[in-house]
């Protein structure tokens, strides 16, 4: 609960700011006729209208399982977050094209540029904050891992998206500023559509990556694996298991994770003695575990196990 209410705090400040920004920036769109301002201005409104999609990832990865949905609702989280990063990339990127190629092959004068010099100081401002309330928040997140590490082994998208967006923001600001510098000192209008093509770039870069990672988690990524050896601990510590075989787990969401477990019963037992250590063993885990939705326990011997791990080892060395 938390972690969700960190990653609310991050959208909601990105989305705060990227909509003050895309209103000032198309403002200066308008009076300047600078392509990187607009470029930059439906850059702030693309990313306003992704952290709205956050946000309602949340929502529907928060409802309970229902009958069409038994293992309830967490990928929505997963799905949402992919969506933006194919907008960051549709649009994003693919106006930010448009506009540079349009304004190199029909430069116009740029008009009133210490305007456009305000709103990039301006956007600097705003930007800056969302983007150190995201990154004080994946510190947080991320403990002792290195940053790249950090988001390879996340759960949770929300955050290191919404750093990411907030990067490139940042980086095209900067790449606008130096188009529009450009423009105005030497005359060359068509210098600001070059802009409007290296913030295309960076958003096309962003938006790769965040596919990338995100792709994973809507496949189904595996808990960590300190989490899995935490389960066979705690089942291996019942009297009832001869062995705890191994598991297999799989996150639905960043709190919501589907875990197997494959144990070997003790051969003197009776059903109802198997019955009551599956639900000793269910209720520790969920204690030790609350993100652990659902637990399955299947009695199955270690020989079997590792037959059936063998052959799924040697189809993983195919791919």
């Amino acid at each position: 609960m938390a972690a969700q209410t960190s990653s609310r705090k991050v959208i909601y400040a990105a989305l705060i700011g990227n909509l003050l920004i895309a209103i000032t920036k198309f403002a200066a769109a308008a009076w300047t006729g600078s392509s990187a301002m607009l470029s930059e201005g439906v850059h702030s409104l693309v990313d306003t209208g992704n952290e709205l999609l956050l946000l309602y990832g949340m929502y529907r990865a928060a409802k309970p399982p229902d009958r069409a949905h038994p293992l309830g609702h967490g990928r929505e989280l997963y799905f949402w977050t992919f969506i933006v990063a194919l907008l960051i990339f549709s649009l994003g990127a693919g106006v930010s094209f448009y506009e540079g190629i349009i304004h190199i092959r029909n430069p116009a004068p740029m008009e009133s540029p210490a305007i456009a010099y305000a709103v990039l100081g301006l956007s600097f401002l705003f930007e800056g904050a969302s983007w150190w309330v995201a990154l004080k928040e994946f510190r947080k997140a991320k403990g002792p891992l290195g940053y790249f590490r950090a988001v390879r082994e996340s759960k949770d998208p929300t955050t290191f998206t919404v750093l990411f967006e907030d990067s490139a923001a940042l980086a095209g600001l900067a790449i606008a500023l130096v188009g529009i510098a450009a423009a105005h000192f030497f005359d060359r209008p068509e210098l600001d559509g070059i802009a409007s093509l290296g913030i295309g770039a960076v958003l096309t870069v962003t938006a790769l990556f965040l596919a990338r990672e995100t792709k994973g988690l809507l496949i189904g990524e595996a808990a960590h694996a300190r989490l899995e050896k935490s389960i066979l601990a705690i089942a291996q510590a019942d009297p009832a298991v001869e062995r705890a075989n191994g598991v297999l787990t799989v996150h639905l969401a960043p709190n919501q994770v589907v875990a197997a477990l494959s144990a070997e019963f003790s051969d003197d037992l009776r059903t109802p003695d198997i019955e009551a250590c599956v639900t000793r063993i269910e209720a520790k885990v969920r204690e030790a575990h609350p993100e652990i939705t659902t637990l399955f326990i299947k009695p199955q011997s270690a020989g079997t196990y590792r037959r059936l791990q063998e052959t799924v080892d040697d189809t993983s060395g195919l791919v």
